[in-house]
């Protein structure tokens, strides 16, 4: 949560800064602000959306060296006070913070003699450093001396006025540093930057950063370092809209090119074998009784669909845990339990704590994740990589898929292994991988049809989702993406619950979307659907293709059809619920990519 952009070079800074802040908008638009850098500081901070702080901003500066942030509300409201860089008391400190200073209030304590002018946490770090400097220290040994007192999360950059670096650390939150042609960049997220440079160095927990006009040094417990330097392998266009209205539409598109990328390379169907490149030795595999899957949010009800995969090819009990929840208990014997991180950012605060509940028991664990350099890549035993490219929406979309197609190929490579798996289930459930992109472009092929579907119900009192089996977290998987951004109440049920309580609420004016794919039971849940039919309730509903589709007849109000490929169909017929939300949401004028309350990276629990 939180975008922080910091630029030193020969180019003027302040285009730079509002660029990457327009670019890290989906990571926090509660308020925006930056503060350039030259014999005193100038700072620029207003509350909304980046555009407010633009429409302040000069036409231009003559400095070179800045930070800037975009914010997601924590601590105080989104007001002009509130925004992000925070000052000392005198103007000469400056810093922009991404995280939760845990201990501020103590700190404030400390400091009677100084005026705060905010609600934040934050606010403190300033007037840290300034006690250290008025104390006598230069201004990287206060800023080092000012981090001894902080307790909690933090993605920090501090510049100093008529000093020429910008100094930088971070602690459960991340920062990536690009390096440019024609100056040095500081980012929470390549997408600051990404135009730019795509050569990058991350820094990891503790770092302490100096960026000035030679470029990045890092120190490593007071030690320089020698920063290794990545290059991304995806364009700067890969962060764009490319002509469409929001980033989510274009992010629903691009899922055939994003499950091309997931598994291309990755599977052998002659010899009914995945290549994931993970490095799970195979005494282990044999040996393990459990896998557990911790996520949150999207992540976590792709691994819920997984699950179902996995304890099937792995032959072993598979349980799925909201990573805020979980605790390494219950009798299990960590030297044969695997745990498996889903985020989507490898930053997610809820599921790094539970990976570091897990290290601690002593069990083995597994990031699956689409970020190269992300801490959870850094503080588990493997990592698998999903592939998909940079999705800037807030609302998840095509990581959805490609997770789960990740997950179904290291179900394949872990029964292949354990020979828990046979060599026709295997090449079924890998021929199901393998068609998922043409399947989801003939989704996408027909988005009129659910667009006018959504745009019949837009007005609706509530939206049901229902689903059985790998139908039922697709079903709260779609809930979830339509009260995301579109506001209105949805509700994701196991089909059979239905009649357990939930049929109260069906009315006629309550949408009930079906999964009657297969691998979601279609038969059983069709008894579901006459239920809420016989309420009156309009039911549109996802069917398995059978070579009908043009026969005319239905027995729903709006029936979509996806082609029969197997295990994956729930996952494809998923797209359809992404459209049906964007559709809703658009026609009631959401702000979709940035809906409010919500944050894309959740950095802090």
């Amino acid at each position: 949560m939180c975008g922080i952009i910091g630029y030193v070079g020969e180019r003027a800074a302040l285009p730079i800064l509002s660029t990457g802040l327009a670019n890290l908008e989906y990571r926090g638009y509660d308020s925006a602000g930056v503060a350039l850098t030259g014999d005193e500081l100038t700072i620029y901070k207003k509350s909304g959306e980046v555009s407010a702080l633009q429409g302040i901003l000069p036409e231009s500066t003559e400095h070179t060296r800045g930070i800037g942030h975009t914010r997601w509300s924590t601590h105080g409201p989104p007001t002009d006070e509130n925004a992000h860089p925070h000052t000392d008391c005198t103007g000469r400190v400056a810093v922009v913070h991404n995280g939760i200073i845990e201990n501020y209030d103590a700190i404030r304590a400390e400091l009677p003699e100084h005026t705060f002018t905010s609600d934040t946490d934050t606010e403190v770090i300033p007037h840290l450093i300034e006690r250290e400097l008025d104390d006598g220290a230069e201004p990287r040994a206060a800023v080092e001396a000012a981090l001894e007192r902080l307790e909690g999360t933090y993605g920090l950059v501090v510049t100093v006025a008529g000093v020429d670096e910008l100094y930088a650390t971070r602690r459960d939150s991340p920062l990536v540093v690009g390096h440019g042609d024609d100056g040095t960049f500081i980012g929470s997220d390549v997408t600051a930057f990404l135009e730019h440079t795509r050569d990058v160095t991350y820094l990891e927990d503790d770092d302490f950063a100096v960026i000035d006009d030679d470029g990045l040094a890092v120190y490593r417990d007071g030690e320089a370092v020698d920063p290794a330097v990545k290059r991304l392998e995806y364009e700067a266009d890969a962060a764009e809209k490319s002509g469409y209205d929001h980033y989510m539409l274009k992010e629903i598109n691009e899922q055939p090119r994003a499950l091309r990328q997931t598994i291309s390379g990755r599977i052998d169907l002659e010899g009914g074998t995945a290549e994931i490149d993970v490095d799970l030795p195979t005494p282990y595999l044999e040996s393990i009784e459990e896998i557990q899957v911790v996520a949150c949010g999207t992540s976590y009800y792709a691994g819920r669909y997984a699950a179902g995969i996995l304890e099937s090819a792995v032959d072993v009990r598979t349980t799925v845990e909201v990573a805020s929840e979980y605790e390494f208990d219950g009798g299990r014997d960590p030297w044969r339990t695997l745990v498996v991180a889903v985020t989507q950012s490898g930053e997610t605060a809820d599921t790094l704590s539970a990976v570091r509940r897990a290290n601690r028991a002593g069990a083995r664990t597994l990031a699956v994740t689409n970020t190269l350099g992300s801490t959870v890549v850094r503080e588990t035993d493997d990592s698998v990589f999903i592939r998909a490219g940079p999705e800037i929406g807030v609302a998840a979309t095509k990581t959805f898929a490609s997770q789960v197609a990740t997950l179904a190929l290291l179900s394949v490579d872990i029964g292949r292994t354990r020979g828990s798996l046979p060599y026709d289930e295997a090449v079924d459930l890998l021929g199901s991988v393998r068609q998922l992109p043409n399947a989801v472009q003939s989704v996408l092929d027909a988005e009129d049809r659910v667009k006018a579907a959504a745009l019949e119900y837009a007005d609706s009192d509530a939206f049901f989702f229902i689903g059985r089996r790998l139908g039922r977290p697709v079903a709260l998987e779609g809930a979830l993406k339509l009260k995301e951004i579109s506001y209105d109440h949805a509700e994701g049920f196991a089909a059979g619950e239905l009649k357990h309580g939930p049929l109260a609420l069906v009315t006629e004016r309550t949408p009930v979307l079906a999964l009657l794919t297969d691998g979601a039971r279609p038969d059983e849940t069709r008894n579901n659907v006459k239920e809420v039919q016989a309420r009156g309730a309009p039911v549109v509903a996802v069917t398995t293709d059978d070579g009908d589709a043009g026969s005319g007849t239905s027995e729903f109000d709006t029936e979509l059809t996806v082609p029969p490929i197997g295990a994956l169909e729930p996952l494809v017929a998923n797209v359809y619920w992404q459209l049906f939300a964007y559709h809703v949401a658009n026609e009631k004028g959401r702000s979709i990519d940035r809906p409010r309350n919500l944050a894309k990276s959740v950095t802090v629990e």
